[in-house]
């Protein structure tokens, strides 16, 4: 049960980053149009303001993926002189560490969003963007890295309660640059 769900989480995260992807594409063919239409004195309009949406959005779904695929950086220093038990430690403190911040920083999105939605706010630009949607996508961005992020914890706490370290480590470990060397 434990192996399908961190399964789940690793394939819902990998199809996030795919459509991340395709819209940071998308994002890139706008500007690089509308950099080729300026020579041409002519503008699309909204390019820069739309690549900043997408760049807060991508941002913040791009969490988990990294998350899942143990792409954050870890400081392992200390973590490679240690036996199997100290490296489950430290790696428990850093996604219960991790968690905390992710569900913190999502939950005082919130109230951006909220006031934002109460407001009707508006951008200040020609385009004058419902400011709502592009703090939806990046809010949900956050909450969906703590969610990740706390279901990871417990996963983790499962797994060393049933001492099956190598699973944890898959799942939360760090990866040592002198480890995969090896």
């Amino acid at each position: 049960m434990t192996e399908n769900l961190i399964a789940a989480i690793r394939r819902a995260n990998r199809i996030i980053a795919l459509s991340v992807g395709f819209v940071l594409t998308g994002s890139v063919i706008l500007i690089i149009a509308e950099i080729l239409l300026r020579e041409a004195g002519i503008s699309l309009g909204g390019a820069e303001e739309i690549s900043g949406y997408v760049m807060a959005g991508v941002a913040s779904w791009g969490l988990s993926y990294a998350l899942t695929e143990l792409a954050h950086v870890r400081i392992d220093l200390i973590r490679l002189r240690l036996q199997e038990r100290g490296k489950a430690f430290l790696d428990l403190l850093a996604i219960v560490t991790l968690a905390a911040v992710a569900t913190i920083v999502a939950i005082q999105c919130w109230p951006v969003l909220s006031k934002t939605i109460e407001r009707g706010s508006t951008a200040n630009t020609p385009l004058e963007t419902p400011l709502w949607i592009p703090q939806l996508v990046w809010f949900s961005g956050w909450l969906w890295f703590a969610l990740c992020s706390c279901a990871l914890v417990i996963l983790t706490l499962v797994l060393l309660m049933r001492r099956n370290f190598d699973t944890a480590d898959s799942l939360v470990g760090a990866r040592s640059e002198l480890e995969l060397e090896s």
